[in-house]
C-alpha cells in the first residue's frame, strides 16, 4: 500500500505525542481526514505547499518563547515540496539554526497532483510531464542539508523500520535543525502491484539505488547493506531486478540502463571517499 503511513506511523512512534507536526501540500496533506478535522494524533497544521519549513521556523520560535522547548517540531514533506517548491523556506530554516526535524518522504515525483516529475525523479523514469522519461540526473537534497552544516541529516527506508526509529529517535534528541529523508515507493506513480511496497523500498538499498546513512556533526557512517556497498565489502543486487519491477521505467533503453549503473558506481565512491575525510 501507501509508503507514507508506514514511515510517519514509525517516526511519530519515536517522537512520542509531545510534538507539533506541519504538512504542506502533499499525499499527507490528503489522506490524514477532510478539514478541520485529521487523523493524525499530534497537532497538525496544514500548511501552503512552499511553506513547511517556514512555518515550522514560527511554531518553534513560539515554543520557545513559551519555555517549551520540550515540545518537537516536526515538518513533514514530498519530495516536490521539499526538493523544488519549498527548497527555499528550507534553507533558510537550516541556516538559521532553527530547532526542528524536517523530513522529507521521497516518492521521487509530484504524486499527488498527478505524477509530474520532480527535482528528485530519477534518470530514465517515466512521469505525465516526462513520457520517454526523465533526461536529467534527480538534484541530491541530503547532500544539499549537509552543506548548511547542521548537527544532523539521515537517511532510511520504510524497508527498515527499526532503522528508521532509531534515526528519528537519535534526532529528536539533538538540538538544532535535522534532516531526515525517506525513500517511499509510490505503487501508481512508480507502476507496480501494491503488495509490493515494502520489497521495492528493500530492494532500492540492497541494489545501491538508495544508501541508507547518517550524517552527525561532521562524520558520515553507512547503515544496513549500504555499509557494505559503499565499502566495497558487499556485493549489490543488479539495479535490473529494481529497475524492472517498475513500469515507469518500461522504456529504458540498454544504454540507459548502463549510465544508471555508472551513474550509482560514482555515487558509492563519491561516498567511500567522503567518509573517509572526517
Amino acid at each position: 500500500g501507501c509508503p507514507i503511513t508506514i514511515a510517519l506511523r514509525t517516526v511519530l512512534k519515536a517522537l512520542g505525542k509531545d510534538t507539533i507536526m506541519t504538512v504542506p501540500a502533499s499525499c499527507s496533506a490528503v489522506i490524514q481526514s477532510l478539514y478541520p478535522k485529521t487523523s493524525f494524533a499530534v497537532p497538525t497544521l496544514n500548511i501552503a505547499f512552499e511553506a513547511a519549513a517556514a512555518s515550522a521556523s514560527g511554531i518553534e520560535a513560539a515554543l520557545h518563547a513559551q519555555g517549551k522547548d520540550d515540545v518537537t517540531v516536526l515538518a513533514w514533506a514530498g519530495d516536490g515540496g521539499s526538493y523544488d517548491i519549498g527548497l527555499q523556506a528550507l534553507s533558510g530554516a537550516l541556516e538559521r539554526g532553527t530547532n526542528f526535524i524536517y523530513v522529507c518522504y521521497n516518492n521521487q515525483m509530484y504524486s499527488n497532483t498527478g505524477v509530474q516529475r520532480s527535482g528528485a525523479t530519477p534518470y530514465g523514469a517515466w512521469t505525465t510531464t516526462t513520457w520517454t522519461g526523465k533526461k536529467e540526473r534527480q538534484k541530491n537534497l541530503a547532500e544539499i542539508a549537509m552543506a548548511h552544516n547542521i548537527p544532523y541529516v539521515a537517511t532510511a527506508s520504510i524497508a527498515y523500520p527499526t532503522d528508521l526509529y532509531r534515526k528519528a529517535k537519535k534526532a529528536k534528541e539533538i538540538k538544532g535543525p535535522k534532516y531526515m529523508e525517506i525513500i517511499a515507493p509510490c505503487p501508481p506513480g512508480w507502476r507496480f502491484d501494491m503488495s509490493k511496497t515494502v520489497e521495492m523500498a528493500k530492494l532500492a538499498v540492497e541494489t545501491g539505488a538508495w544508501l541508507m546513512y547518517e550524517f552527525e556533526n561532521g562524520k558520515l557512517t553507512f547503515n544496513g547493506p549500504s555499509k557494505g556497498i559503499v565499502e566495497g565489502s558487499r556485493e549489490p543486487k543488479p539495479v535490473e531486478d529494481w529497475l524492472k519491477m517498475q513500469g515507469r521505467f518500461r522504456n529504458l533503453t540498454e544504454e540507459d540502463i548502463q549510465k544508471i549503473k555508472r551513474d550509482l558506481k560514482e555515487g558509492w565512491e563519491f561516498y567511500r571517499k567522503k567518509s573517509q575525510l572526517f
